[in-house]
This record gives structure tokens, C-alpha cells and sequence, in this order.
């Protein structure tokens, strides 16, 4: 399937466009804080969706997405970073993916148009799911409801 082919090429470079993410990420005004913190965190949130896409694009996995992206929104929360500023460093994440897809140009054919079409489908559920649980996991460590979700499973 050339989607796979397209979500490996992201895997592969990851460390590439991590450098673009975190660029563009300290370049922009409404990320004081999330541009604020060391290169080193930036790149490895970017590194655990783009090296590990094809992981997190599989529908059975939607239990882990939850539990681990809520873990992040409760840990952002804990941090004191603004619950805008973590959803629009998300949406760059995903943003250069997309990207990414699009500039490899992978041929003029309605295939390839199809498999970038659905790759692009998926990346967008992907990132609205965590984006999602980010959001959940934030606002409940914010209630302090967050260690009880957790228990509860």
C-alpha cells in the first residue's frame, strides 16, 4: 500500500523535520512558553508521533492513544502550560507532517493521489484524538480529577 510507504518516509525522517517543527515552533509569538523549553523536549515530542506514526495510526491502539496523550495533557497542566499553546504545538506537529506528504511528490498518478489522500485522512484523526485526550488529560488534572481517572482505568 503506498500510504504505508509515505508513513515509513515520515518515520525515517523524523529527525529532519523535528528541526523544522521546533524552528517554527520558538519563531512563533502565541508559543511563549512552549518555545521557552529545551530543544531536547521539543524534539522528543515531536519524535514520539513521527518515529512512531504507524503505531499510532492502527484503530485498535485507540485505548493506549487515550491513556498516554492524557498522561501528556495531565503533565502539560502540571508544567503551567497554557492549554492553547499545547494544542498549537500539537497542530504544528501535524501540520509539517502533512507536508512532508505533500512535497514528496510521489507521482501523478490517481493512486498516489489516493494514498497521500488517505494517509492525510488518517494523520488528521490521529492528531484530533490526541489533541482530544491532551485536552481531557489537562482539564483533569486541572479539576484534580486526573489520579482518580487514572485508577479507575
Amino acid at each position: 500500500m503506498l500510504s504505508s510507504k509515505l508513513v515509513r518516509l515520515i518515520e525515517a525522517h523524523w529527525d529532519a523535520m523535528s528541526t523544522g517543527i521546533v524552528q517554527e515552533i520558538r519563531a512563533d509569538v502565541r508559543l511563549r512558553q512552549v518555545g521557552g523549553l529545551p530543544e531536547s523536549d521539543l524534539r522528543e515530542r515531536a519524535r514520539e508521533i513521527l518515529q512512531h506514526l504507524d503505531h499510532w495510526l492502527l484503530a485498535s491502539r485507540e485505548h493506549e492513544l487515550a491513556r498516554h496523550f492524557e498522561r501528556i495533557g495531565a503533565a502539560r497542566q502540571a508544567e503551567k502550560i497554557p492549554l492553547d499553546e499545547v494544542v498549537l504545538a500539537y497542530l504544528k506537529i501535524k501540520s509539517h507532517a502533512i507536508e512532508f506528504v505533500r512535497s514528496q511528490g510521489m507521482g501523478p498518478g490517481v493512486m498516489e493521489f489516493y494514498a497521500e489522500e488517505e494517509l492525510e485522512h488518517a494523520v488528521g484523526r490521529f492528531f484530533d484524538n490526541a489533541v482530544y485526550h491532551l485536552v481531557r488529560g489537562y482539564q483533569q488534572a486541572q479539576a484534580g480529577t486526573y489520579a482518580a481517572s487514572v485508577a479507575a482505568g
